[in-house]
This record gives C-alpha cells, sequence and structure tokens, in this order.
C-alpha cells in the first residue's frame, strides 16, 4: 500500500471492516461486533484503534465522552491497494495469474461467474 496508507494487519481489518458496515463507531461497538468472530477483549480492541489511529487508518472523533472512530480509507481503496501488493508479492506482477490461481483454488458461483465475464467483456470493450 502506498505511503499515505499502511497496510493493515489481520486484527485491523477485522476492525476497519466493521467500521465499514456499522459507519462510525465506539471502542464498545466495535467490541461487541467482534466478540462471535474474535477472542479479543475491550482493551485489546482500544489498543488496535489507537495504533490504526497513529497509523492513518482510523480517524477519531474526540468531542464525547465515548470516542468515535471512524474508516480513513473505503473498503474499495483498501481492498485494491492490498490486492495490488499481493499481486505484485506473490504473483510477480500479473493480475491474470492471480485471478487463474484464484478460480482454480475455489469454485465460483454461476452469478460470480456471469460478473467475471461482465468485467472482462467491459475491459476488452476498452481495449477496443
Amino acid at each position: 500500500m502506498d505511503k499515505a496508507a499502511p497496510r493493515p494487519t489481520d486484527a485491523e481489518l477485522a476492525i476497519l471492516r466493521v467500521l465499514w458496515d456499522r459507519g462510525p463507531s465506539t471502542v464498545r461497538e466495535v467490541h461487541e461486533a467482534l466478540r462471535d468472530s474474535q477472542d479479543s477483549g475491550y482493551t485489546t480492541v482500544l489498543k488496535l484503534l489507537q495504533i490504526m489511529t497513529e497509523k492513518g487508518l482510523v480517524d477519531r472523533d474526540a468531542s464525547q465522552r465515548a470516542h468515535v472512530y471512524v474508516s480513513r480509507l473505503g473498503e474499495h481503496r483498501t481492498q485494491r491497494q492490498l490486492l495490488r501488493d499481493l499481486v505484485d508479492r506473490a504473483f510477480g506482477g500479473s493480475p491474470a495469474k492471480l485471478v487463474l490461481q484464484a478460480l482454480s483454488a475455489s469454485k465460483a458461483s454461476p452469478q460470480e461467474m456471469k460478473e467475471i465475464r461482465r468485467l472482462l467483456d467491459q475491459m476488452e470493450d476498452k481495449k477496443a
């Protein structure tokens, strides 16, 4: 990811997913949303959000007693940056290799295949 947007850890990415789904949230709200999927205590979530604030991944509104956190970057932008990094590091910069591995590793649903075909057609039209 670029210098302005450091790559989030797995734990930070889980918190970002909560913020993307719920919107601005307090530490307690993030902790409650993660409680079923992760074994993280309240203070762990608080510490991670503090680190994420320092890294520039989230913004904090401290105007109320319970601080409210919001993701600084959108979900799609973060996913694109992570994907670019993965393509460069693991697939030698080849998006085709990534797609081929992804499709051979797990079966895509008929709806997903339709969407992939639509996207490929769209990309072909732009080249023509």
